[in-house]
């Protein structure tokens, strides 16, 4: 009889939760949901665990969990208000813009202070449609931890349809070279040993693998290559 009123708390319990949860998730607003920055992503964890908590444990008072969520959404709501309000404050609860690419050339200390590694903005260069480092003019990573590209005013704004021109097909680039270690693999991929590796290296004035943070290759035998101690200058600033 207990395990049975037990299972009848519990079932009464996701009834209520679940509209109140929907109400909460409305009044905080979409940009919770849809985009997750750091203190809203915290917010809907405390929410799952205030919840899970209730659901799982019969001998849970309810009315606390039902304080405890609409607590979290107004507290919510308020952080919103001085973020809005007081950017020093708002640049508290969430991550500013980062540049990771400027100019086709990798920023190699923005990417060590976001804890992001080549291959992660490979990935995303890729669910871009970017396939050519060197057609990026600057790829930002953004507060939600997504990425922005905006590409070399040549390379974009027009269709080939417009054109009536064909293009090769499979000009993407091969990542030859990343931090300082030749990916032999690759190289070999593309028909290609070290030697000649070296020799367009040294072609561009780079005699030491270890100074090249990322390397790559096309179809056409165009080495791209991004040193570990590039620092542009005029790079612009994006902070809120």
């Amino acid at each position: 009889m207990s395990q049975l009123t037990d299972s009848l708390v519990v079932l009464g319990r996701i009834v209520t939760i679940l509209p109140l949860l929907l109400m909460m998730g409305l009044f905080m607003g979409k940009r919770s949901i849809g985009e997750l920055p750091v203190f809203d992503f915290l917010v809907v964890l405390v929410l799952g665990s205030v919840v899970g908590a209730d659901i799982a444990d019969p001998k849970i008072n309810h009315i606390h969990t039902v304080v405890a969520i609409i607590s979290i959404a107004l507290l919510q709501k308020f952080i919103i208000f001085l973020k809005m309000n007081n950017r020093k404050i708002g640049r508290l609860f969430t991550f500013e813009p980062t540049i990771v690419l400027y100019n086709g050339q990798f920023l190699m200390k923005n990417l060590k202070r976001i804890n992001y590694s080549i291959d992660n903005i490979l990935q995303m260069l890729r669910e871009k449609d970017v396939f050519n480092i060197n057609d990026v003019e600057m790829a930002i990573i953004e507060a939600n931890g997504k990425m922005s590209v905006r590409l070399n005013p040549l390379k974009e704004g027009v269709i080939r349809e417009d054109l009536n021109v064909q293009v090769p097909q499979h000009n993407y680039d091969i990542p030859v070279i990343l931090d300082g270690e030749i990916q032999y693999n690759l190289l070999r991929h593309m028909r290609r040993d070290e030697s000649w590796l070296r020799e367009e290296l040294t072609k561009q004035h780079v005699p030491d693998v270890k100074r090249v943070f990322f390397a790559s290759l096309n179809e056409k035998d165009e080495l791209f290559v991004s040193l570990k101690e590039y620092k542009p200058k005029n790079v612009p600033s994006i902070e809120h």
